[in-house]
Order: structure tokens, then C-alpha cells, then sequence
């Protein structure tokens, strides 16, 4: 079976577990930039820069993936939120992007493999996209609003970029996540699309929505419904929510979108909300009876981890869900289907 298959089939049984943050992770090890930097030579500072880890300090993100999976992860992502040339300008490291991305691939797929050999359970990989520092729909200029930093074709070139290379690299499926600007999924989600037509396999596409403050809306002013109908025709095998909040102020957002999405739904909050110090206090045991609730009410196919989250949370988590039924798809109402709007991926 493709791993959409086998993914499938194991989400119609049980809730799937996702993994969580790598940031909370990798501060824990304390890096120096002489860490970050290694071997290359590189003119700016590379502390902080967390997706170079992949090339320099290959063994700490191979660490963290494999207490993911340890803890209990079915898949997890590559280490490459930041993988774009976007991203990486701001690090003077535009031209490690395709090695990069590569090599993050390599490294989670090689974890996931001996995870699967030591139990013979599947787990799959995930290639991480994340949202970049620009926004297609708002300008960053007051006096000009129909300014932009960046256009759609050249963002998503960026983005097809990072796609070919994750691909290149063995995900099993291409996520975008924390998407601040619906605008700019479409973007990274047509790319995914190009990039896996030109790949000539099947490399499925995930989506996650942030929410940028109370009014459940995110940075580009849609409702996390709204988001959804924007990007459907793309037809995600999950759509989600992720960052931002914990699972306790996700909740009713995540209920309207479990209603209305025909799709598989991935979630996974914060390990609450940041203290004055800008850190995360909330317990593993807290996140994972939060994450419960979620699981009572049939909202989720697979739920992780966001910032502020760890092993400990992730495990915690697996635990907690141990043996609660998935969420079920709805089917698409008489409207809908009257409007010519079919059916995309329906949960069995």
C-alpha cells in the first residue's frame, strides 16, 4: 500500500499521534553559534538558525526525532519550518536551502525506518513548510497599501524549491503549516501539487491554520472555515490548527472545523500559553487530559504538539488517547453536492 493507504487505514481505527515542537528541544541543548555554524562558512551569525542544525549537528535533530518516536509518534516532521530562500536570507544561507531540505528529509526518514524495524509499526515523515516572513495579502507599509515585499509566483517558486527537495529527500507527504496568510498556502499548497506531479509519486498534502488572536481569525482576516473552503480544491489528506493556543482555547475552533471539513483533521496546540519570561509552564499530564476532551468529542484523526511541547508531552498524549475512536468525516449536504462541490477525501 501507498502511505496515504496505510495512513488511512490506521486513522479509521485509532487517533494517529503527531510529534511536537523542536525549538522547545533544541534550547534544551544549549547550542553556541560555533554549534549552529559548524564547518561552513557562513558571514552572519547562524545562532538560532535551527534548520542548519541538519547539516552541522545532524545527531541533535536525529535525537529528537527518535524520542518523538520512542514516545509514541506515528509521524513525524522534518526539521525545515524555516527551508525556504526566504527564510534563510535573513541567515545568509539562501544557497544551503536544496541541501538542507534534503538532508532533514534524510535524517527523519532514517529514524522513522529503524522505528518501524524495531516493532514493525509504520511511521511516516512529514516534510515541514512553513509560512515565511511575508505575506502576499497585507502590505507592510502604512502609507501604501498595495505594496508587497514579495509576489505569488515568486513565493511559490521559493516554495517549489523547498517541495523538490523534501520529495528529493523521501517525505512521505508535504505539510504547510502555521499559515498566517490563506494567500500564501495557496501558494505553498499549488506548489506541493507542481512539485509532486513533477516527482511522478504520490506525495500527499497536509494543511495547518494558525489563529492569530481571539477573534479565531487568522493574520489575512479568515475564520478557520473560511480557510478551509479557500484551500479544499487543493484536496488535503489533513486540515488543521496548530500553534498560537493551547488545546483549551483551540477547542471551539477546532469543533467548527471538524464539522465542516470531509477530510482528516490534524491539531496540535501549544503547550498552553507563554509566561512573562516568553517560556512554556504547562505540564505534559495538563496538555494530554486538554487533548482528551478533544478526543471525547470525536474532533480528531491525529493530534501533536506545538511550541513549548516535548517527548514528555507527546508521550503523555499518546497515552491519554490510548484506545479513543477517531473522528469521523462528515459527508458533504445536499447543497453542497447540488453546487457541483464533491466529495474530496472522506474518512472511512
Amino acid at each position: 500500500m501507498s502511505a496515504e493507504q496505510t495512513l488511512r487505514a490506521l486513522a479509521a481505527e485509532k487517533i494517529l499521534i503527531f510529534d511536537g515542537g523542536y525549538g522547545t528541544s533544541i534550547q534544551k541543548y544549549g547550542l553556541t553559534e560555533a554549534d549552529y555554524r559548524g564547518d561552513l562558512d557562513l558571514e552572519k551569525d547562524q545562532k538560532g538558525n535551527n534548520d542548519l542544525l541538519c547539516l552541522t549537528r545532524p545527531d541533535i535533530v536525529e535525537a529528537i526525532h527518535t524520542a518523538y518516536l520512542d514516545n509514541g509518534a506515528d509521524m513525524i516532521e522534518t526539521n525545515t519550518f524555516s527551508g525556504t530562500q526566504i527564510a534563510m536570507a535573513d541567515y545568509g544561507c539562501e544557497h544551503l536551502v536544496r541541501e538542507l531540505n534534503i538532508a532533514a528529509a534524510h535524517i527523519a526518514r532514517k529514524c522513522c525506518d529503524a522505528a518501524t524495524a524495531r516493532d514493525g509499526q509504520p511511521r511516516f515523515v512529514a516534510g515541514s513548510i512553513g509560512p515565511t516572513n511575508k505575506t502576499l495579502s497585507i502590505s507592510p507599509d502604512v502609507n501604501d497599501p498595495a505594496y508587497r515585499e514579495v509576489d505569488y509566483d515568486t513565493l511559490k517558486g521559493h516554495y517549489r524549491e523547498q517541495c523538490d527537495a523534501l520529495i528529493e529527500g523521501g517525505v512521505d507527504f508535504l505539510l504547510v503549516e502555521t499559515c498566517f496568510d490563506t494567500l500564501n498556502a495557496k501558494a505553498a499548497g499549488m506548489a506541493a501539487r507542481e512539485a509532486e506531479a513533477a516527482a511522478g509519486r504520490a506525495v500527499p498534502l497536509m494543511m495547518s491554520f494558525t489563529i492569530t488572536d481571539m477573534s479565531g481569525r487568522n493574520l489575512s482576516g479568515h475564520t478557520i472555515n473560511a480557510f478551509w473552503y479557500s484551500l479544499r480544491h487543493l484536496k488535503p489528506l489533513t486540515i488543521g490548527v496548530n500553534c498560537a493556543f493551547g488545546a483549551d482555547l483551540l477547542r471551539p475552533y477546532l469543533a467548527e472545523l471538524s464539522k465542516n471539513a470531509d477530510t482528516l483533521i490534524l491539531a496540535y496546540p501549544n503547550a498552553g500559553l507563554p509566561n512573562e519570561l516568553g517560556q512554556y509552564d504547562e505540564l505534559p499530564e495538563t496538555t494530554a487530559q486538554l487533548i482528551r476532551q478533544w478526543a471525547d468529542e470525536r474532533l480528531v484523526n491525529m493530534v501533536g504538539g506545538c511550541c513549548g511541547t516535548t517527548p514528555a508531552h507527546i508521550g503523555a498524549v499518546a497515552k491519554a488517547l490510548a484506545g479513543h475512536k477517531p473522528r469521523v468525516a462528515p459527508e458533504l449536504d445536499v447543497v453542497t453536492r447540488l453546487a457541483g462541490l464533491e466529495p474530496m477525501h472522506i474518512a472511512a
